[in-house]
């Protein structure tokens, strides 16, 4: 066997691992959605603690898996759709994880991100190529890693801050009446609980600020300029205003309430939309975009 061909057969086997791996973490994100939406139904915290657990195991796996992508393709593991996906499932998940450790028993802010990770990691797996490929010229350049770091680290943090919103929205009026829902929010720990969607939204917008500088650095070393209205550049400023449109909302009190929790959930709407919404909705209208190479 010559070399070229032992090297083929070697990448051929490392991406059958890397596939079959990537369906087992699929299927535990699936898990841990399951078992999340039994606390929800049974308001009992055993299952969402067992969800939990599970979700830190996936995790784990799921970085592993990153790993060996990175291996595979002796690069950064998000130049493709494919990749896109697992590494923002994988970010959003780590994010809540961190982030969950702060509460005792509260666990419903868990179901929309396993939904989400689960999701993103089923729609890589059944629409993309999994085909390690060479780095495209745009993507050849040094604000490349930088832009896609701070951009995603900017939708994990959005992704837990909306699923704390839609958790407290779901519980509040209860809990004001004085019910018990037991799931382990209360008239003592729930604005509590609710402040930190504030305080991930605060985190995550300058990494959203800087991600946008850094993209239109990456722009000017690959198409030669900074800003053209592209339909992911305007959808990514779409999502900006709506974030500091809610994080000065916070600052008045006729806004903080419901106001302030519709606008950070369109803000995570948007920001969907930046991600991915906008790819397909430039195929289906024929609009031009230099970011379909990812697609």
């Amino acid at each position: 066997m010559s070399n070229l061909e032992a090297i083929l057969s070697r990448d051929a086997y490392l991406l059958s691992i890397e596939i079959r791996l990537f369906w087992l973490v699929a299927l535990f994100y699936g898990i841990c959605l399951i078992l999340y939406i039994i606390h929800l139904i049974t308001k009992k915290t055993g299952h969402g603690r067992i969800g939990t657990n599970i979700l830190w195991l996936t995790a784990i796996t799921h970085a592993g898996l990153i790993l060996l992508r990175t291996f595979e393709g002796q690069r950064a593991p998000f130049q493709t759709l494919y990749e896109s996906l697992s590494w923002f499932a994988w970010s959003a998940s780590i994010t809540y994880l961190y982030v969950e450790r702060k509460w005792k028993d509260v666990y419903l802010a868990g179901i929309l991100v396993s939904a989400l990770s689960m999701g993103a990691c089923f729609y890589a797996l059944l629409t993309r190529s999994p085909a390690v490929e060479p780095l495209s010229p745009p993507l050849q350049s040094y604000w490349f890693e930088w832009h896609v770091i701070l951009a995603f680290l900017s939708y994990a943090v959005f992704v837990v801050s909306c699923s704390i919103e839609i958790s407290y929205l779901a519980v509040k009026p209860s809990v004001k009446k004085g019910l018990k829902l037991e799931y382990g929010l209360n008239m003592h720990n729930l604005e509590t609980f609710h402040r930190q969607s504030f305080r991930l939204a605060l985190f995550g917008f300058p990494l959203l600020t800087f991600g946008i500088f850094s993209g239109a650095a990456w722009a000017n070393d690959a198409w030669g300029r900074y800003w053209g209205w592209d339909p992911k550049e305007t959808w990514s400023l779409i999502t900006w205003t709506v974030f500091a449109m809610y994080l000065h909302s916070m600052s008045i009190p006729k806004w903080k309430e419901m106001p302030a929790s519709l606008l950070n959930i369109l803000g995570f709407i948007c920001m969907l939309m930046t991600f991915i919404g906008v790819n397909w909705l430039a195929r289906l209208l024929g609009i031009p975009s230099l970011h379909l190479y990812a697609m």
